[in-house]
C-alpha cells in the first residue's frame, strides 16, 4: 500500500503532501537538506518514537515528491486526551466545528454504524461508555486532514496529495466528505486501498488491490 501511495505520487507531481502520521512541529522540522537521505529524514522527524511503522515504509513517499511541500495533519495526543475527556466543540474550537460541520451531531444512524466499527476495532474491548467519545476522535482527526489539505492547497495550489488510511480517506464521512462541506468548490480523488479482494468499508473514488499481509490476529493480546 505505500508503495502504491509512492507510485501514485510520483506521477501526480503534488505541490504539497500532507501526512497525516506528522504533527505541524515535525512538518516543519522538514528541510531540503535533511529530506535527501531517509535516516536524516527519520532523525529529523523523530519517527522512532512516533509510534507508527517502519519508516523504510513511508519515507519513499517523501522522495517521491522531493520538492513538495510538507503539511502535518496529526492532532497532538494532548488535543486527543482532550477530546476524550471534553466537548468536541470546546476542544476544536467554534469556528473550526462550524466549518467542517462538527458542531452538528451525526445521524443516528452513523453514529450508531461508527460507534460499532469503534467497537470492532478495538477487539470488542471498550466499554460501550467510551464509544461516543472514540467517534469524536476520528471526526477530530478528519477535520485536522481536511484543514491541512485546504491549508496546503491554499499556499500553494494544485495539486495537493494526503497521505491517509482509508478510514480517513473515505468519502461518505472522511476527511474529503469535511472538505467538502468547507470548500464545495474544491475537487477531490480519494484513494481506497484492499487486501487479496477484502475491500474497505465506506465510498472512494476507485480502489486498489493488493496482496494480503499476515500481520497475526492483534486482538489475541485481548486473551
Amino acid at each position: 500500500h505505500h508503495a502504491t501511495q509512492a507510485a501514485w505520487v510520483h506521477e501526480l507531481a503534488p505541490k504539497a503532501l500532507v501526512f497525516e502520521m506528522l504533527t505541524e512541529a515535525q512538518a516543519k522540522a522538514v528541510t531540503p537538506e535533511n529530506r535527501i537521505s531517509e535516516s536524516s529524514l527519520e532523525a529529523a522527524l523523530g519517527w522512532n518514537s512516533s509510534g507508527w511503522p517502519d519508516f523504510s515504509m513511508y519515507y519513499p513517499i517523501f522522495a517521491a515528491a522531493p520538492n513538495a511541500a510538507v503539511f502535518g495533519a496529526a492532532v497532538p495526543r494532548d488535543r486527543l486526551r482532550a477530546v476524550m475527556d471534553a466537548d468536541l466543540v470546546e476542544v476544536v474550537g467554534v469556528e473550526v466545528a462550524q466549518r467542517f460541520g462538527l458542531d452538528r451531531p451525526l445521524p443516528s444512524g452513523q453514529q450508531e454504524e461508527r460507534e460499532n466499527l469503534q467497537m470492532a476495532a478495538h477487539c470488542n474491548a471498550l466499554p460501550a461508555a467510551l464509544l461516543p467519545r472514540m467517534v469524536n476522535v476520528q471526526r477530530a482527526r478528519d477535520a485536522a486532514l481536511a484543514q491541512a489539505a485546504l491549508a496546503a492547497l491554499q499556499a500553494h495550489g494544485t495539486p495537493v496529495v494526503v497521505i491517509t488510511g482509508n478510514g480517513h480517506a473515505r468519502t461518505d464521512w472522511g476527511a474529503p466528505f469535511l472538505m467538502q462541506t468547507a470548500a464545495p468548490e474544491v475537487r477531490y480523488f480519494a484513494l481506497g486501498q484492499s487486501e487479496a479482494g477484502q475491500y474497505p468499508q465506506g465510498d472512494f473514488s476507485i480502489t486498489v488491490d493488493g496482496p494480503a499481509v499476515d500481520r497475526g490476529n492483534p486482538c489475541d493480546a485481548f486473551k
